[in-house]
């Protein structure tokens, strides 16, 4: 009767450390990819892959960049007059978000960053044209799962490009 006793002693251990087992196993969220792209806007889409999550978790994450943009004055006809009728800004642009798991314990999604915008008074316009941002850039972009406290930087980590606002 001891040695059945103890038997189904280890047993009941040794289901006790394998359940143990697949809950840490479970519980291991990480980034398996995350790309920066430029939309023709001017915007960077942020997309990312993350598993390890467990089932039906709402996830808050948080795309974040360094950025810097400048502002031209564009007229009807899509031309930028040649005149000091621009500006730059800079600033740390992000977009937060939550985001469930669903039933496979990983998320796929896509948040986009937009240029950090021009400040109030920084540029007027004369009438007949409108501020349309003509260069960008994005740098030290990441993901981060704010919830797990896990962050992710994105392939490439940077972007730039002049935008083709004006003919």
């Amino acid at each position: 009767m001891k040695q059945e006793f103890t038997t189904h002693r280890k047993l009941a251990v040794a289901a006790m450390l394998a359940a143990l087992a697949l809950v840490a196993w479970a519980a291991n969220p990480h980034f398996l990819s995350a790309t920066a792209s430029l939309q023709a806007d001017g915007d960077a889409n942020v997309c990312f892959r993350e598993t390890g999550l467990g089932d039906n978790q709402n996830i808050s994450y948080l795309a974040s960049a360094t950025a810097s943009a400048t502002y031209h004055c564009v007229n009807n006809g899509g031309k930028c007059p040649n005149a000091a009728n621009k500006t730059a800004t800079s600033g740390l642009v992000s977009t937060p978000a939550t985001i469930s798991s669903g039933k496979n314990g990983s998320i796929r999604a896509c948040l986009t960053l937009s240029p950090p915008p021009a400040q109030p008074g920084d540029l007027t316009c004369p009438g007949g044209q409108h501020v349309a941002v003509t260069d960008v850039t994005y740098s030290d972009i990441k993901i981060a799962d704010q919830t797990n406290n896990v962050v992710q930087s994105t392939t490439p980590s940077s972007l730039s490009a002049t935008l083709t606002v004006c003919e």
